[in-house]
């Protein structure tokens, strides 16, 4: 188990902009970081989607997240919840959670919205919910973190947060890219100690 697994769904970018910061502090704190992507989903029909995207991460597998040391999970705010092409792949990781495989696996959650109380907190709070019946440890971001207690834009004790604007045009702040940065390096370091 030498990696962490970044896995995100990200529309406009910012989320994906966060999940890079997020992994630059996963390699500080002493493990590779992987990051993964899912496809979109198709409100009519499935879609069938090329098995590698035409560019940005690559596709997550089943394996993927079955072998990593841990979990930073990352989506945009939709109504509160994460996004739906995530909320699918884990719909379909009931194999993993009958086998048991992510449970004792330190795990964080990290979101992106376009307006400052456009719902990050519940948003970072529903994603746990999943990873909890996976039986994974949740990690937040601690206060004794000083860009939480100085952003004025993104940043919760639930997980990092970026406040992206209405049209998407507010770039990711140093507060908020510390605490990516810093929710990354934890989870590296805890994975590091569970499992020496």
């Amino acid at each position: 188990m030498s990696y962490i697994l970044v896995l995100y769904y990200s529309r406009h970018g910012a989320t994906a902009e966060m999940a890079h910061h997020l992994a630059r502090g996963v390699e500080t704190g002493g493990l590779e970081a992987r990051i993964r992507t899912v496809p979109a989903v198709s409100a009519v029909c499935e879609a069938v989607e090329d098995s590698i995207p035409a560019s940005g991460a690559p596709y997550v597998t089943q394996d993927d997240l079955r072998h990593c040391a841990g979990l930073a999970l990352g989506s945009p705010t939709r109504f509160g919840n994460m996004a739906a092409p995530l909320k699918y792949f884990l719909d379909g990781t009931s194999d993993l959670w009958l086998a048991g495989a992510l449970i004792g696996k330190p795990a964080g959650v990290f979101t992106s919205t376009s307006s400052l109380h456009g719902g990050q907190e519940s948003t970072l709070l529903t994603m746990m919910v999943p990873l909890l019946h996976h039986g994974m440890m949740i990690m937040g971001v601690p206060y004794s973190e000083p860009a939480l207690l100085h952003t004025t834009s993104g940043g919760t004790p639930y997980g990092p947060s970026h406040l992206a604007g209405a049209n998407n045009q507010l770039p990711i702040s140093d507060e908020e890219r510390q605490l990516c940065f810093a929710l990354g390096q934890r989870l590296a370091q805890t994975a590091v100690r569970l499992n020496a």
